[in-house]
């Protein structure tokens, strides 16, 4: 099927034709130019969701899809799964906690594996949030791994990120740490109808105190959910409508789209060099009996020998 019934196809809903599309994106083939061509534009949402293993992520983002659909928007979601460093397989398991929307026609889910890329994210989870947009979903929401406090890069894709803490998980005094924390527009302390809910809200609340803030300047608010049974949720959904009115009310959208620009660029540079320079045994070999030294062998594997 030609590129432009592919495109016309996916904007009617049709979800194998979105899925090739996704798939051409992301294995580089000579048609992703013309679709990127072909898809520009779109204002979605774009939501982040990350956190530690076992906060539920991907419940909550079941209960957000959910609630968008009620209000009659079509969402798009990127669950982000690690890839194995032995296998380079993937379980891409998130979309079974998302099976009550399979059959939903306005939902569209896409597991995508890692391929060794860090951060959270796949080297090309912002190529296909930007086709997702470009072909008509109001909201896109993108899971992460779930790796922990290096977990960054989703700050620079997503326009609102969700931080999922949960009570019980020694996230109370993660709160206090550097990392994953500082990226948050939205804290979501999840499972809150456990014990020590309370401590995890007043340690966020804590940290939020030390921060100094400019007049007009964001100041992320704190949401207790209970995703499995949709509690909290609407006010989860007013909290990021609200942070999309803030980036929109300056020119805080248009700076935050320029940078997520620029770190997809940097991504497909990362993933281009790891695919064009590979480590031989032999180096490694080299490296590992003392006979040269990391740096030195980096400049061999790069071509330089200066």
């Amino acid at each position: 099927m030609p590129v432009a019934d592919l495109v016309a196809a996916a904007r009617a809903g049709d979800r194998r034709a979105t899925a090739r599309l996704i798939t051409a994106v992301e294995n580089g083939t000579a048609d992703a130019p013309e679709i990127a061509r072909l898809v520009k534009g779109g204002d979605a949402t774009i939501v982040g969701v990350t956190g530690s293993p076992g906060v539920g992520k991907s419940t909550l983002v079941s209960a957000l899809i959910a609630a968008w659909r009620e209000a009659g928007l079509r969402v798009g979601v990127l669950a982000v799964d690690p890839s194995s460093p032995f296998s380079g397989g993937a379980i891409l398991g998130d979309r079974v906690r998302m099976a009550d929307h399979a059959l939903d026609p306005g939902v569209y889910i896409r597991s995508i594996a890692t391929r060794g890329h860090l951060g959270g994210l796949a080297a090309t989870t912002g190529a296909a949030v930007r086709l997702l947009e470009g072909i008509g979903f109001d909201v896109v929401i993108v899971e992460t791994v779930g790796v922990g406090q290096a977990e960054v890069e989703i700050a620079s894709l997503a326009d609102t990120t969700l931080l999922l803490l949960a009570p019980g998980m020694g996230d109370g005094i993660q709160a206090v740490k550097a990392g994953v924390v500082e990226i948050a527009d939205v804290y979501v302390v999840n499972k809150a109808d456990r014990p020590g809910a309370d401590g995890t809200v007043r340690d966020l609340r804590a940290l939020m105190s030390l921060v100094r803030r400019e007049p007009g300047e964001w100041r992320q608010p704190i949401c207790s959910t209970v995703a499995s049974e949709a509690k909290g949720i609407d006010d989860l959904v007013a909290a990021i409508t609200k942070h999309r009115d803030w980036l929109a009310g300056g020119d805080h959208l248009a700076v935050h789209r320029r940078r997520r620009a620029a770190a997809e660029i940097r991504a497909r540079v990362d993933a281009e060099l790891r695919r064009r320079y590979t480590v031989s045994e032999a180096l490694a070999e080299q490296v590992a009996n003392g006979e040269t030294d990391v740096a030195s062998a980096a400049r061999r594997v790069l071509g330089d020998t200066t």
